[in-house]
């Protein structure tokens, strides 16, 4: 990869070449000039929505629907790898459109702007399939692939497109640093407010999930409210015109780099994925947690030590993302990707091995370690792989890269699908709601 002061000038450069006179104007440089550091702050809050809804989603709703609900685990694993199909469609093509979208309001603003009332509303629906209709099991599982579909395309293109302007709202190597780190700690309390809080807010039953719905989508929105205002947009990046759609997917797919990332990434994001849904089944049947437990003379009940379990992981993220910056500094960010990856192998071979609470919480905070790393370094890697790309196509082709990643990290939900449909019904899992077919759902409150 070239160096990031030689990709930076190379970048520049060309872009000023290609820009036309009433481009070169004052009111171009002004336009230029218009992202400030506020606007970088209100950016980067982004991450905490954007943790939020896609943590809680991937944490909580197939245990919802599963344990709570009572639909059958091996058709909710068909409906996660059809989750996983649809990804891989939407996520390029979402990149592609938006690479080639020229309008007043930028490339990526429109986009961002107009999914983000229906992203809203059908997070909103995951969590409220209507408890006075008396739904078949049938009903539920076409109501939840019906939701989770909409749900993914809205948030892909909010996403994809909100991600896909980091190279343009930091362009220095310490924008690029100070965003990530703005990015991630925002991330890390959006992942606690996700995790932690739905077994407080919803209940052992899951009685309470309207008011943890419409709290979670309160927080989500006006995280994601900011995200629109902070996404600013340098017109530059717009001068040349994006390769039709099969050129772009080739020029992509043949950067080396960029292959070497999606590989470590596509394993890192599974891993992830898999950990954070076993958990609440982990919790439940693995450490058996179903009741009071005592922990330095402190009495936790069932939710608490759900929530604990779970917070352990961010409330250390917070204080590792030190050390990994450090060594990002100092080592690279490739090397220390490596070094996350191994660490986190480490870490779930762990989860085998207790039977407890506190055993539990153990893994889940070593496991914090790990995840302060992987929120700090795969956005710069993307950037810098972008840069390098322009310096060797002439184009800039965020959307594409950024929607191939998203192409890729949704094949972990394809897997963990199929994982859990297969393991599931390979050892008998039984839910503990198996009547839903004959029952009206309890009324969410």
């Amino acid at each position: 990869m070239p160096d990031r002061g030689d990709a930076a000038a190379i970048i520049t450069n060309r872009q000023t070449q290609n820009l036309g006179p009433e481009q070169l104007s004052l009111e171009y440089w002004m336009r230029m000039s218009q992202i400030r550091p506020h606007h970088r702050f209100f950016y980067s809050a982004g991450s905490l929505g954007v943790a939020v809804s896609y943590q809680a989603f991937s944490t909580y709703i197939q245990f919802l629907y599963i344990d709570i609900i009572g639909v059958r685990a091996a058709w909710i694993g068909v409906v996660w790898a059809i989750y996983g199909l649809w990804n891989s469609v939407n996520d390029p093509l979402a990149g592609y459109l938006s690479d080639r979208t020229r309008t007043r309001w930028g490339r990526r603003v429109p986009w961002i702007a107009g999914s983000l009332l229906p992203l809203l509303v059908t997070f909103l629906l995951l969590w409220l399939p209507f408890g006075d209709v008396d739904w078949s099991e049938m009903g539920l599982l076409f109501y939840f692939l019906l939701i989770v579909l909409l749900f993914d395309l809205f948030w892909t293109i909010f996403v994809m497109n909100w991600a896909s302007l980091f190279p343009e709202v930091a362009t220095t190597e310490g924008q690029r640093t100070n965003v990530s780190a703005m990015r991630a700690a925002f991330s890390l309390l959006g992942l606690l407010v996700g995790v932690a809080l739905p077994p407080l807010l919803a209940g052992a039953d899951w009685s309470g999930r309207g008011n943890m719905a419409f709290l979670l989508t309160a927080v989500t929105t006006v995280s994601l409210v900011l995200g629109l205002l902070g996404s600013k947009e340098r017109p530059e990046f717009a001068a040349e015109p994006s390769p039709p759609f099969i050129e772009s997917l080739r020029l992509t797919l043949r950067n080396r780099n960029f292959l070497y990332f999606l590989g470590a990434n596509l394993m890192i994001q599974y891993v992830f994925l898999g950990l954070a849904a076993s958990i609440p089944f982990y919790a439940k049947y693995v450490l058996q947690i179903q009741g009071p437990t005592t922990v330095g003379g402190m009495t936790l009940d069932t939710e608490m030590q759900n929530s604990l379990l779970l917070a352990a992981a961010f409330l250390i993220a917070l204080p590792a993302m030190l050390p990994w910056w450090l060594l990002a500094r100092r080592f690279g960010a490739w090397r220390s990707l490596r070094m996350v990856s191994l660490l986190g192998a480490a870490v779930a071979l762990y989860f085998f091995f207790p039977t407890t609470f506190v055993g539990g919480i153990i893994g889940t905070t070593i496991f914090g370690i790990t995840l302060a790393g992987l929120l700090m370094l795969t956005d710069p890697l993307i950037a810098d792989i972008t840069d390098e790309d322009e310096v060797q196509n002439g184009a800039r082709r965020e959307g594409m890269f950024f929607g191939i990643n998203g192409l890729f990290i949704r094949f972990a939900f394809v897997i963990q699908g199929i994982l859990t449909a297969v393991i599931f019904t390979l050892t008998g899992y039984v839910s503990s709601s198996p009547d839903v077919a004959r029952r009206p759902l309890p009324a969410a409150t």
